[in-house]
Formats: C-alpha cells, structure tokens, sequence
C-alpha cells in the first residue's frame, strides 16, 4: 500500500475487491450510547470545531448487514467533547454465527507503530536516545556503515531509506499462509534489509514499510537492556492499565476472548479462518493486540499528553520538511513518528491504521480530542492493496469524506 492510499482513507487501512464465498446470514448491529470524555485543552491546530454528536444512524449504517463479502465483523468505539458512540455488528465466527464480541481482542497491524514510536520518544526525553544522532551509534554491529546517516528520527518517520524487504516465498495470501508459523528473527530482518542498496538517501524521501520499526525496536532493547515488549508494558500498558492490551510472542494465537478473522483464498473466494497466525514478522512494527476500549483510552491519553510528554509530543504531529515527497510517486509526506495525517470534514484528523491477517485496525482522532474513532474490522482481505468498504463507511461515517489532495 502506498502513502498516497493512506493519505485519502486514513492512513494505512487495507481493501478488499473481491467476491466471497457463502457466508451466514447478515446480522443487525447493536450500539448503546456513551458519554462524552472529559473535555480537552484545545490546541492550535488548523481544524473545524467539531460541535455535534455522532451521527449514529450513519455509524449503525455503516456496520450494517455484517457479515458480508467485505467483513465479518465490526467492533466501533466513537468518543469527544459532544458525546460518543459504541456498536458492533457480524458474528463471533462463521461456524457458530454468534454474534460478534463488542470487547473481543484482536490483532492490531500497524497500531503497534504508535506504540514503539512512543517508547522512543520517552527515551528521548530521558537523554538516553537522540533523534538526531544516527542508529549506527547505538547498533554499530547491527547498521552497517552504508547506512550510517540514518538518524533515529528518520526511522520512525519513514525517511530513512531503508529497503523494505520480506520473507521469501510470502507475497501472495497462499504463500504467506504456508509461512504463518515462521518465527522471524528481527535482527535478520535488519540484516537482509541492509544487504540492498538504500531506496534513497536518508532524509530526502518518504516511504512507508515495517523496517523502521523494527530497527527502532532493537534500539530501544539495546539501551535499556530489556526486551521490546516489557518496555511498552511498563512504560505505556501498565501506567494507563492496558490490561487487555499485549504481545503475543512465539504465540501464534489471540488469547483471551476474540472475534475470528477470515481471510479470502483463491479465485474461487474460499474463505478460510485466519485467526492463528503468528506475528514474529511484524515484531514491534505490528504485532500488539488489544481492544477497541483500550486504544480509545490510549490515544486520549496519547494526544493528551499522558503518554510522551512536553516538546516530544510534537514529534508525532509534525511532518517532515515539504521538500520531502512520497518515493515513487512525489505525493506530499503524510508520516510523522508514529502517526499520518489527513483532512476527513474539514477537520485535521491524525491517526494509524493496522492491518494483519483477518483484521483491521484503526486509532484517529482530532487533536483536540473532541472526535476519536477506534475500529476493528474483521475484513477478508485485511492486506489488500485498498481500503476495506466497510472500514470506509466507518471512517466517513465518524468524521466526514477525504478531502481531496
């Protein structure tokens, strides 16, 4: 997926635009009313006040008649200043047609990112890591010196020009099905990575991929000396008590209770059950899985400053320089550390999209805070190259149609 895509639907959430096989019969979604978060200090950013409730008869719309070709199921959480929204819609799973968990777990993708951006951040902070100071001082036998430009920054804002290479053999759903239980090392990752010659050099470009996030995630185990994973639990999970939030590890499945994904094989559209499937090859770039309550209370606290705080905040709302393009289209940047940006109703919207096997995410919110969306779509062709229709309709329906650009 390219960052133009994600610019005009949100960043990164991935389409299906296939048929799909039989599928149970459609089941009517359930909402509730919640009420409206506290308040946020506005901020000076350029956007339209948003100063009306969720539309939910757009919200129930948009999740209605799950499951069908595009999902399974939806889970929504809408939160802000004029009140919020919470509904669900499809089934548990296609063999029991039960209907979908509304607290149901479930693999994040690229939500992750968000997350291992943070810790960098609060690192920074510390004194213990300079977003300026290039990657090989803290990884000298890891970076070889072809790349030893490459600053910290640059990685998590996706302009390092670090090439993104993936396993062998595992470009097509078949293919990456025959490799689910692959354990991936990160640190080979990096190492095949930097086997290539650089997209371009270090600062000029813009190109989304994992390969940032992972580096990022062996600086942050080599300066604190702890594993990627218990980093994030304590410094981020723990204080704003995740408790439904985590990492799977060499576990393949989602534990806890959880909705299935389905994922579509083959010109026939057989829709095959996705859920165990494990996450190594995605590693702190996108393995976490979580809930749509804990993200919404994560990116609160996240825009509210709860998570990184004073300067390094700005961090994740600022672009690179203008003169930095897309690489291999020239579109205007989108990514800052952690984050993407576009204009949904006339609002400046920042958020993240994820996708894994069976699974769609999303975190956005203004950032003001006074509209969140988080969502899970339980999409079959949750790695497509666009974006998922009923993800869309959820989108449009939270905060209004891209704005073109």
């Amino acid at each position: 997926m390219n960052a133009r895509t994600h610019r005009t639907v949100l960043a990164a959430v991935l389409l299906l635009g296939i048929a799909a096989g039989p599928v149970p019969p459609a089941l009517a979604a359930t909402a509730s009313p919640v009420a409206a978060g506290p308040a946020a200090q506005r901020s000076p950013a350029q956007e339209t006040p948003d100063t009306g409730a969720p539309d939910a008869a757009a919200l129930r719309a948009a999740i209605g008649g799950l499951p069908k070709d595009d999902a399974t199921a939806a889970l929504v959480r809408v939160s802000g200043t004029a009140g919020g929204w919470r509904g669900s819609a499809g089934v548990h799973d296609l063999v029991s047609g039960r209907p979908a968990d509304p607290d149901g777990r479930f693999r994040a993708g690229s939500v992750t990112k968000v997350f291992t951006a943070a810790v960098v951040l609060q690192l920074a902070g510390e004194g213990r890591i300079s977003l300026d100071r290039p990657a090989r001082h803290y990884l000298p036998d890891l970076i070889p010196a072809a790349y030893g430009r490459v600053t910290v920054r640059q990685l998590l804002n996706h302009t390092s020009g670090l090439p993104s290479v993936g396993p062998a053999g595992t470009d097509t759903p078949e293919g990456a099905y025959a490799h689910r239980f692959d354990l991936i090392d990160p640190a080979d990752v990096v190492r095949e990575a930097t086997a290539h010659r650089p997209d371009f050099a270090p600062g000029t470009q813009q190109h989304y991929a994992n390969i940032g996030y992972t580096v990022a995630g062996l600086l942050i185990e080599r300066v604190t000396g702890d594993t990627y994973a218990s980093q994030v639990s304590r410094r981020v999970l723990e204080p704003l008590r995740l408790r439904d939030t985590g990492f799977p590890g060499t576990d393949p499945t989602i534990r806890g209770p959880h909705n299935h994904g389905y994922q579509l094989f083959g010109t026939a559209g057989e829709l095959r059950d996705v859920t165990v499937w494990g996450a190594s090859d995605a590693w702190a770039a996108g393995d976490l899985i979580s809930t749509t309550a804990d993200l919404e209370h994560f990116t609160r606290a996240l825009f509210g400053g709860r998570v990184v705080r004073g300067p390094l905040l700005e961090e994740m709302f600022t672009l690179p320089d203008a003169s930095v393009r897309e690489y291999g289209t020239g579109a205007p940047a989108a990514y800052s550390a952690g984050l993407s940006v576009m204009t949904l109703g006339g609002r400046e919207v920042w958020g993240k999209t994820g996708g894994r096997w069976g699974y769609n995410t999303a975190v956005a919110a203004t950032r003001d805070l006074s509209r969140t969306l988080v969502y899970n779509v339980n999409a079959t062709d949750a790695k497509g190259k666009d974006m998922n229709p009923t993800a869309m309709g959820i989108v449009v329906a939270a905060f209004g149609a891209p704005s073109a650009g």
